[in-house]
């Protein structure tokens, strides 16, 4: 019986000895931390690497208001990336702006699209004012790259979307379309340039 007793109480005090031990880890300085992880190479996963949460941080080189350069007479637009929610969404708002010509009436497109997390993909839904409603998966792909493809639906047509941020300053837009039945079959439908606003 007393050896049993003091097997217990030897278990007792080392269960409390770990409990101190992890409640002090709990409590040690955010920086000491960071310190430590920064010694033992460690490094913040980022949404890029196989295995890390996605997050719109990624897409930071999409921030900033756009004008469309190169445009045809009589096209103008522009869209602007922003971010909300406490860094946790994107928001891109877009417009662009046609004049009369060839029997066609002045008109303007505006569009919506709020880039999220979701379940560890990162997601975006996009509205316009032809009531076309589209849900995105979003794929960056390093640094200054990102594509967003629909979902394959077998009586749908397929949307692809990419931005591509270059050497110059300049991002680089496609739009391209697969119809219903081929949906990995895109071929280009819309493709701009734009340059950030001073």
């Amino acid at each position: 019986m007393i050896f049993r007793r003091g097997v217990i109480i030897a278990v007792a005090l080392m269960l409390t000895a770990v409990a101190l031990m992890l409640a002090a880890a709990a409590s040690a300085p955010a920086q000491l931390l960071e310190g430590e992880k920064a010694h033992e190479g460690w490094q913040r996963p980022r949404s890029s690497q196989p295995g890390s949460r996605p997050d719109v941080a990624s897409l930071r080189f999409l921030i900033g208001d756009w004008e469309a350069i190169g445009t045809p007479a009589g096209e103008t637009g522009g869209f602007t990336f922003s971010l909300g929610v406490q860094n946790r969404i994107m928001t891109r708002t877009n417009y662009a702006t046609y004049d009369a010509r060839n029997g066609r009436t002045a008109s303007r497109h505006d569009d919506l699209m709020v880039i999220y997390e979701e379940g560890g993909q990162l997601k975006a839904d996009y509205f316009d004012s032809e009531r076309h409603v589209i849900r995105y998966l979003v794929e960056p792909r390093g640094d200054h790259d990102v594509m967003f493809v629909s979902d394959a639906k077998p009586s749908d047509p397929r949307y692809r979307l990419r931005y591509t941020a270059r050497n110059d300053g300049t991002l680089a837009g496609r739009f391209e379309i697969a119809a219903p039945g081929t949906p990995d079959a895109f071929t280009p439908y819309l493709s701009w340039t734009a340059r950030k606003r001073p």
